[in-house]
């Protein structure tokens, strides 16, 4: 059963949905249309700097608005507070290991008050309106503003966060269980596989296994 979870568990991180994905109480983390399902937030070690703004190439200032009306609409704009949370409750875990209890709350207010002021989540959609220039012309731009705008648009935006969790879980389940399967089949040419889906199940010969000898008891007098 162990290793049953651990493999589940194993599942769930490879399929964890996009930061800027919502849970029904945090309004402000939606899975935003147009942003794929990413894997969990690299570790600060992982992470490749990006380019400098000044490098990226100058949008033309009409298509910048119509990009970040678009951004704004489809609520990808608040993907750059997301990944902060993200990352700052990360640090949290981290540094719960490492600071007392009555340190952690002091460090965590100043390490938030620092980051906000080091990345303000208005770069990230800064950084993404280059992205989306090269990715669209100005006429797909606003067509997709357009549908976004409209009552399924609006819709879409609403409900494609459940819609997303929930497509995922299901897909855990089904990929979850076909690979416990699997496993189950093979476990007969694997002992050490048997041993790790079962480790609850005494081993044959070991002390209390079925039809094991049993144990010698004290010596007679």
């Amino acid at each position: 059963m162990k290793f049953q979870v651990i493999l589940i568990a194993a599942l769930l991180c490879a399929a964890t949905p996009a930061i800027a994905q919502v849970s029904a109480n945090s309004p402000a983390q939606h899975q935003q249309p147009g942003v794929p399902a990413q894997h969990p937030v690299p570790a600060p070690s992982a992470l490749t700097p990006a380019t400098p703004p000044s490098l990226e190439q100058k949008v033309d200032p009409a298509k910048e608005a119509a990009i970040r009306h678009l951004i704004d609409v489809t609520e990808v704009s608040k993907l750059g507070d997301n990944i902060n949370a993200a990352l700052t409750d990360r640090v949290r875990s981290v540094m719960s290991q490492t600071l007392s209890a009555d340190k952690l709350p002091q460090f965590m207010s100043a390490f938030s008050q620092k980051f906000a002021a080091a990345s303000p989540s208005s770069a990230v959609t800064d950084a993404m309106v280059p992205i989306y220039a090269r990715a669209f012309t100005m006429e797909e731009v606003q067509e997709i503003s357009k549908f976004y705008e409209s009552p399924v648009g609006k819709k879409m935006v609403g409900k494609l966060p459940q819609v997303t969790e929930e497509s995922q879980n299901t897909g855990l389940q089904i990929e979850g269980n076909a690979m416990m399967s699997v496993l189950e089949g093979m476990q007969d040419d694997y002992p050490e596989l048997k041993a790790r889906l079962h480790p609850d199940t005494p081993t044959p010969g070991a002390p209390g296994a079925p039809g094991a000898a049993p144990s010698p008891g004290p010596p007679q007098k």
